[in-house]
């Protein structure tokens, strides 16, 4: 019986972009990194330290070419902020592209996208 989702694996092009992304404009946290020494390296990253999903960096380029079949395309993930207004001011000063906030019938909610063009939605929850 699966009681939790554990980590989410999202594939980018260039790790560090990535990382300073997630850290620098979405406020994250690396909660840590781990490198095989023979170019597998793969960084674990979350709001807070204290959460049970995290997001999980690998790199695409080296994944694809050691398991072809595998689905390397972006997860549609959703975010939930409680004060969603001052994330959205906030990611928008940073240059951070985002869409329009939406009125939706579970709540006010928006989307940005990280460095490489994926979409992420974030969704207010108080």
């Amino acid at each position: 019986m699966i009681n939790i989702v554990g980590q989410i694996m999202l594939y980018v092009n260039n790790q560090d972009e990535a990382v300073k992304f997630w850290t620098e404009k979405v406020g994250f946290k690396v909660i840590s990194e781990q490198d095989s020494g023979q170019g597998m390296r793969w960084i674990e990253i979350a709001p807070t330290k204290e959460v049970e999903t995290s997001i999980i960096l690998h790199n695409k380029e080296l994944i694809s070419k050691m398991q072809p079949e595998l689905n390397l395309g972006t997860p549609s993930l959703m975010f939930f902020s409680k004060d969603l207004d001052k994330l959205y001011n906030d990611l928008s000063s940073k240059q951070v592209t985002v869409g329009e906030l939406v009125n939706m019938p579970s709540g006010r909610v928006f989307n940005f996208a990280d460095s490489e063009g994926n979409y992420f939605a974030v969704m207010e929850k108080k």
